[in-house]
């Protein structure tokens, strides 16, 4: 734990790269990404509920994952971004491996006959196998766009403090 530093009379602790317009932005950029893949991941998961194999959890534990970096990164907790980076190129091979086929048949492929429609957690009908193959491979543009703002974002150093007077930081 590091230690309390103690600040002389008249001074306060100043952020000076959180208060740039650049800094704000990529906040909100990837508090942003964040919230599009958790909308993406819903959809999918609530319209394509039997067809998951077992992948229900999972998929809810990372939204709440995502929230709760969205939450932290709004507060300015810059060491969430790298950590958000992983789990985004994790999302990202996931989603570029359904959406495309590459495991052997993708969402679009299940239009056929042989395959059963899938249902949503209400248990009624599921969204089809296209809009569920169009949600997964939006969710590969999603991911691009959260590593690089998070990334970006992470070089921007928000945690970056100095001692001002009272008069100058006003």
């Amino acid at each position: 734990m590091s230690p309390v530093k103690e600040l002389p009379p008249g001074y306060i602790v100043a952020y000076p790269n959180r208060e740039k317009a650049e800094s704000k932005t990529m906040k909100t950029a990837v508090v942003f990404a964040l919230v599009v893949s958790v909308v993406l991941m819903l959809a999918i998961t609530f319209g394509g509920w039997s067809k998951l194999q077992g992948l229900q959890p999972l998929n809810f534990l990372w939204c709440l994952i995502y929230i709760a970096v969205a939450y932290l990164v709004s507060r300015w907790a810059r060491g969430m971004l790298p950590i958000v980076s992983g789990f985004a190129i994790l999302l990202l091979i996931v989603a570029l491996i359904a959406g495309t086929g590459a495991s052997g048949t993708s969402w679009f492929q299940r239009n056929h006959l042989d395959y059963a429609p899938a249902h949503s957690i209400f248990g009624g009908g599921g969204f089809s196998p296209d809009i569920l193959g169009i949600l997964t491979l939006l969710l590969i543009p999603a991911q691009i766009l959260l590593i690089y703002f998070a990334m970006k974002a992470f070089g921007q150093g928000w945690n970056v403090e100095v001692e001002r007077k009272i008069d100058a930081a006003s």
